[in-house]
This record gives C-alpha cells, sequence and structure tokens, in this order.
C-alpha cells in the first residue's frame, strides 16, 4: 500500500497539466505525508532515508504543482527576474509543473535592485529577485528542507518560521527578564552583513538538500544596470529559500551557549533570537565580555560571519534597548515593554507622508489608504504595553487630518470643516469621516480606525519543541492558527464570521485559509446572476481555487458551520 502511495506521489510523467483541474487536497496530503516522514526520519537521525525521501518529494507531482502554485499566488508574483517572463496564466502555470526537473537546470543571474531599509527608510538594501523558474524550484527544495530546519532548529529562534512570529520573540524576551532576579545585563547582538557573507562552502557541507542544486544557486550571481556580477559568499536576499538557509546558519548558537552555561548556572545566560537579531542575557556585565562573547564570536568564525563592533553592544536593563521594534526597559524594577520611539517615528512619517500625497483625493479614499496602515501597526504592538502611545499616535494623525481639511477649503470656518468631515459616530465624537464607492456602484460612509481602539492582549509564546510538520502537533497549531486569525480579522465582522462558520477551511480544496494563502470573497450566486450581497450567499475561497471555480463555472456548496461558530 506505501509502495503504490509513492508511486502516486512521485508521479512526475504529466505531458499535458490542466491546472484547473489539479486535485489540490490529495496533492497536499501527498506532501505533508512525506514532510512528516521526513521529520520522523530526522528525529532519529537516519539521514539516508531523509536524504531518499526528499528526492521522492522534490521530483513529485504534487510537490511541483504546489511549488507553482506558491510562486503564482504570493505578493511578488508579478514581479519578474532578468527573462522578464511571470507565470500569469493558468496555461503558464500547467506549463512551468513538468519544466522543474533537476536534470539540466541552470538558474538565471539575480536582478539587483534596491528598496528602503524598514529601520530607516532613507537608506536602501540590496534586493535579488530571481526568474519565475528558479522561484519556483527553490520553493520545491524548500518543501524537502523546512521539515529538516524546524526540526533542527533552536527553541528559542522565532524569525522566518512557520507558526512563529516577533509577537513570539518579544514574549520570550518579557520572560527572560521580568522577574526581580532575572539577569540585568543583555549583550544586543548584530551580525555584520549576515545575508551577505554566510560562507558557501560552509552552506555547501552543513546543508542537507542536493548539493549540485544549491550550489548553482548560490554562485548565479546577480545582473545590475546591465553588468553581470559573480557571487562568491552569501545567499540572496529575495530568494524564497534565503531564510531558512540563513535559519539553519545560526541554529546551534543556543545549545552551545547552553553547554557552557546549564540552566541551572548562576550567570543566569540565555538566549533569543529572530532571524539575524538576538540577545544574550546575563548576571554581569563580566559574563557577557569574558565568557559570552567569545563563545558567539568563534560560533560565527566558521560561517564566514562576524559580530558588528559598531551596532553589538552590552546593556543594562534599567538604561533599557531596542528589539524588533520595541523598546525593553526596566522602571522602578517592573519590566515594560512599549513601541521604540524610532518606530513610532518612522510610522507617524509614513502616515504624514500618505495624507500629503493624497491632498486632492476624497476623505473616502483617504481613509481607504490610511486604515490599513493604522491597523497593520497597532496590531503589532498590541502585546506590548502600547496603549498611552496609541493615544498620541491618534491626536498626532488627527492633526495632520484637520490641517489637511483646513487646506482643501481655505474660504470655510471650523465649524463648517467639522461638519463635513468630522462626525459622530455612536459614542465617538470628531471621527473623520468620508464615502466610497461600494462595488455595485452604490455608496457607504467609511471612518478612520483610530489606533487606541485596538485593544492590548497578551500574547502566548508558541512552545519551543513544537513543529509544525510533526503530525503530533497538529492540534496544537490549529489552535494558534483560529486565535491569530481572530485577531488578524478584528474590526472585519463578516470576513471573521465567514471564516469561523467554514471552520477555517476552503470549500473547494478542504485546506486551511490563512495569512500565508490569502483569500477571495465568492458570491454563491453571482452578482451578475441576481445574487445578494448577503453572508448567506457569500464564502472565502482561496484565491487559486476561486479562479477554478470561475473558469470552469463549478458549484460552491456553503460548508455548514461548525459546531458553536457562529452563523456568517
Amino acid at each position: 500500500m506505501k509502495a503504490n502511495e509513492e508511486m502516486v506521489a512521485c508521479a512526475t510523467s504529466h505531458d499535458e497539466v490542466d491546472w484547473h483541474a489539479i486535485d489540490w487536497h490529495k496533492a497536499n496530503q501527498n506532501v505533508r505525508r512525506l514532510q512528516a516522514r521526513i521529520v520522523k526520519a530526522t528525529q532519529e537521525g537516519r539521514w539516508g532515508k531523509v536524504k531518499a525521501l526528499q528526492r521522492l518529494l522534490t521530483r513529485s507531482f504534487s510537490g511541483k504543482a504546489l511549488a507553482v502554485r506558491r510562486v503564482t499566488e504570493n505578493q511578488g508574483k508579478n514581479t519578474p527576474g532578468v527573462d522578464g517572463e511571470i507565470w500569469d496564466t493558468p496555461t503558464k502555470k500547467a506549463g512551468a509543473v513538468p519544466s522543474l526537473r533537476q536534470r539540466g537546470y541552470r538558474p538565471f543571474p539575480l536582478r539587483r535592485m534596491y528598496i528602503p531599509k524598514s529601520s530607516d527608510p532613507k537608506k536602501l538594501r540590496p534586493l535579488g529577485i530571481p526568474a519565475m523558474k528558479d522561484r519556483a524550484m527553490q520553493a520545491l527544495y524548500l518543501l524537502a528542507l523546512d521539515p529538516i530546519a524546524e526540526t533542527t532548529a533552536d527553541p528559542n529562534s522565532y524569525g522566518f518560521r512557520k507558526g512563529r512570529s516577533t509577537a513570539d520573540a518579544s514574549e520570550q524576551c518579557f520572560k527572560l527578564l521580568c522577574r526581580r532576579n532575572s539577569s540585568e545585563w543583555i549583550l544586543e547582538g548584530d551580525i555584520k552583513s549576515c545575508y551577505d557573507r554566510i560562507s558557501h562552502e560552509w552552506l555547501l557541507a552543513h546543508i542537507p538538500m542536493d548539493k549540485a542544486i544549491l550550489k548553482k544557486w548560490l554562485k548565479a550571481g546577480f545582473i545590475e544596470k546591465h553588468i553581470y556580477h559573480a557571487t562568491d559568499e552569501g545567499t540572496p536576499q529575495g530568494g524564497i529559500i534565503s531564510p531558512v538557509l540563513a535559519n539553519m546558519t545560526l541554529d546551534g548558537l543556543e545549545s552551545e551557549l547552553r553547554k557552557q552555561f546549564p540552566k541551572n548556572r548562576k550567570a543566569q545566560v540565555n538566549f533569543d533570537r529572530y532571524a539575524d537579531d538576538f540577545i544574550v542575557t546575563g548576571k554581569t556585565r563580566e559574563v557577557l565580555e569574558e565568557e559570552v562573547l567569545p563563545i558567539v564570536e568563534n560560533f560565527l568564525s566558521p560561517r564566514g560571519l562576524e559580530l558588528s563592533k559598531e551596532k553589538t553592544c552590552i546593556t543594562h536593563i534599567e538604561d533599557g534597548f531596542d528589539f524588533l521594534g520595541q523598546n525593553v526597559r526596566k522602571y522602578h524594577g517592573k519590566l515594560i515593554i512599549k513601541p521604540a520611539t524610532k518606530n513610532v517615528k518612522a510610522f507617524l512619517e509614513k502616515a504624514r507622508c500618505t495624507i500629503e500625497t493624497n491632498a486632492t483625493t476624497s476623505a473616502g479614499n483617504l481613509i481607504a489608504r490610511l486604515n490599513p496602515v493604522i491597523q497593520g501597526w497597532a496590531n503589532y504592538h498590541c502585546h506590548a504595553c502600547s496603549k498611552q502611545t496609541y493615544t498620541d499616535v491618534d491626536s498626532a494623525i488627527f492633526e495632520k487630518l484637520w490641517n489637511w481639511a483646513g487646506r482643501r477649503h481655505r474660504n470655510k470656518g471650523q465649524r463648517w470643516i467639522k461638519a463635513k468631515y468630522f462626525k459622530s459616530v455612536g459614542c465617538r465624537n470628531w471621527v473623520f469621516s468620508g464615502i466610497t464607492r461600494k462595488p455595485d456602484g452604490s455608496n457607504r460612509a467609511i471612518h478612520l480606525r483610530p489606533a487606541s481602539y485596538t485593544p492590548i492582549k497578551r500574547h502566548i509564546k508558541v512552545r519551543g519543541e513544537a513543529n509544525p510538520y510533526d503530525p503530533e502537533w497538529e492540534t496544537y497549531f490549529e489552535h494558534r492558527l483560529g486565535v491569530k486569525m481572530e485577531m488578524n480579522l478584528n474590526g472585519r465582522k463578516r470576513l471573521l464570521n465567514l471564516w469561523k462558520s467554514q471552520n477555517g477551511l476552503c470549500p473547494v480544496c478542504g485546506q486551511k485559509i490563512t495569512e500565508i494563502t490569502g483569500w477571495h470573497n465568492h458570491h454563491i450566486i453571482w452578482r451578475s446572476k441576481g445574487g445578494s450581497d448577503t453572508a448567506e450567499n457569500q464564502v472565502l475561497l482561496h484565491p487559486n481555487c476561486h479562479s477554478k471555480v470561475h473558469c470552469q463555472k463549478l458549484p460552491v456548496v456553503k460548508p455548514r458551520p461548525a459546531k458553536g461558530a457562529p452563523k456568517a
């Protein structure tokens, strides 16, 4: 029976692929089964078995189809590489699936471009854009590599890992420093140009995947201003597999520290990492300077990495430090984590820029642009002590909007401006309001959602040993996904109720609807055929499943609400 299943998973002889005829539920089942077996073999140390399962997965039709689906549904799907090609039609996607072959594969150089740094928008950082086929090949091999990365990862590593986030890293930071007898000194580690300096020799010797394919990606080079540049070190920022390679390069640092400083020692050395940003806590400054710092430097050196002497520093908890956009500091023995001053300034600069660049647009369109910016920033900080910061931010945005309205109507008085733009909504006064158009052409009122209306909620940190590819942790991650989606859809009551009524599943393929997969709102009876806009006539589908339904005119049955779920 197992042999037959492996043959199905490994079937690659699909000469003519109909994109909308692919059974995505079966494809996901095949891939998840192989990933679970890779996890088990890794836990048992059977590396020969791991290699065989990876080979099976990377040559399977299911793996190739899911890889193409991933790169054609993410945010960069319309950004071409140096070949100028994008896969934007079902025919192109179907043709791409059998093209993902190992024999004769040669990646294109990356297209070099520059984007603003998140920490300082005035500075630029390089980004390498692979061609579509190279992205799909990376996504395919990532399906086989990520289960190993999750199984062997450090318990307190949270960056670019499935089911983990910055909120987990912040909560770990709080747990390490919140008690009266906690460590008082913190080593803030900053790795100098981490992605650009990782040793190719180290990666080829230690990353458990096809070495020939990995070497081709590392040596592909990049093109900038029509000039080719070779790459002798580093992984390109922009490749799908690069964050996992960087994580696997840094994994092992926590266990190295734990060997020297067991938990029961008085030195109180603990570790917290998000991608290439990390902190190490210690009881005294001397412990961090004389014992911890040499261990970190010796760990990084064989990997071609080094700490930045300018940015790496040792700080006392009462002086505070910034970590992942938040300030961590003790005030009279009480630990407070709140939005960092730099982060607040960057956010306000973005909000003010949005208002200034929309000087002539309508109030409704301006609100539609501002609300996602405000809500996204507020959601990021909703697990910290952010209430006072939210109020200050709302006041600054209100002042900017009042000036915006005054400049549009220089001959009108303040009473007139207030009556036109600042309404009373329920118990709230001075709510910036406008009118937008619905898809059916009718008007609807829209209001600015202030940051202070985002509730503060304590985040529950993911368990260090949790593995999203291990079937034993399936129910644990399902519960966490439900909590996360409920928070992300807060303020969008209809979407939240639809998601809950479907038990978080797409009725077409039966797979989970998450932030990563995205979703489309589908009308069961099309509006062009007289369908209504009510919740009873709507269902959430994956973008690809939505396209399949419309192309093949498939009927969609609204799923029965899960037990205890609200009616949409």
